[in-house]
């Protein structure tokens, strides 16, 4: 039986690029494997912190995941979401929210991923003109934590 591989939460980050604060959400959310050894430092599973997760695995997007797949256009989105119609365009563009198809001038788009969106961005309230994903749709966290 092999055991499995703990490491400290600073060479973590050090490591894998995650950051502090990244880490510390997985590891109370019991996304990630981690304890606290009696000085206080917190050690985290190797094996998940290798492993990224998606941004489906992460309970902001699962509180969504029954609005997977139905499609909403754009102003309407903007309208019931209260935000602005250019942000989510370019949140379209990048790719954080996929396309569903078109009916006519109306583009469809997937509301699960216009409601992750639209949490992250108010959680990271005074974000306005900063980076708030990671190219693969997961928030962005400075390595700095």
């Amino acid at each position: 039986m092999t055991l499995p591989t703990y490491i400290p939460l600073k060479d973590a980050v050090k490591k894998y690029g995650v950051s502090i604060r990244e880490l510390r959400r997985l590891a109370e959310s019991g996304k990630i494997a981690a304890a606290t050894l009696p000085d206080g430092d917190v050690i985290v599973s190797e094996a998940e912190v290798r492993q990224p997760l998606k941004k489906e695995d992460l309970p902001e997007y699962k509180k969504h995941a029954h609005l997977k797949g139905q499609g909403i256009g754009i102003a309407e989105a903007a309208r019931k979401y209260s935000i602005s119609f250019s942000t989510l365009q370019g949140w379209v563009s990048s790719g954080y929210i996929h396309r569903l198809g078109q009916t006519g001038q109306k583009v469809l788009i997937d509301e699960a991923d216009i409601a992750y969106c639209v949490e992250i961005y108010r959680l990271k309230k005074g974000s306005r003109g900063k980076r708030l994903f990671n190219p693969d749709g997961t928030p962005y966290y400075p390595k700095a934590g």
